[in-house]
């Protein structure tokens, strides 16, 4: 997958990609679409995979309103470093355990159009510039977006299909 250069590829992939996940999962039924995966993987159904990309737009939008008030956000979340990603992701995933499909798909829905609005609301440099804002270290807020839209919809799609390819 060709990662954005500029503020409207970013706008492009990140719509396209949701866009793509959300009519794969559509193809399935209703009863598909609550099926439990083979074992192997943390999230085990559309609804954790689809609860996992929720908390991580709102772990992003709960960093730029950190970082809005001058402060700089714990990241990826309090108590957690890059390096325990995995046991974030699996706290994650517990959190949404039992939220039914449908409320998550509309937190999604939610908290994908927030995160959009980030992305509108900065110009191309404050996009793009590693360096721009001091709570992005060494990288560009593009780079936090992208790994939170187009990448992670493209991860989530693929992840879907295989598990249900393994299903039969």
């Amino acid at each position: 997958m060709a990662r954005p250069k500029n503020k409207q590829e970013l706008l492009d992939f990140s719509e396209q990609n949701y866009k793509r996940l959300l009519t794969l999962i559509d193809s399935y039924s209703p009863e598909q679409q609550q099926l439990t995966y083979p074992p192997g993987t943390l999230n085990r159904n559309i609804r954790d995979v689809l609860g996992h990309l929720h908390h991580w737009h709102l772990l992003l939008l709960g960093w730029k309103e950190t970082a809005a008030k001058g402060e700089k956000p714990e990241m990826p979340a309090p108590g957690h470093s890059w390096k325990t990603t995995p046991a974030l992701n699996r706290e994650i995933n517990e959190l949404y355990s039992t939220v039914p499909l449908s409320e998550i798909r509309n937190h999604l829905s939610d908290s994908y159009q927030a995160v959009r609005e980030i992305v509108k609301n900065h110009t191309q440099v404050e996009l793009f510039t590693k360096r721009h804002y001091n709570w992005t270290g060494s990288t560009s807020l593009a780079a936090y977006l992208v790994s939170a839209t187009s990448s992670h919809y493209d991860w989530a799609y693929k992840i879907i299909k295989r598990s249900f390819k393994a299903l039969g």
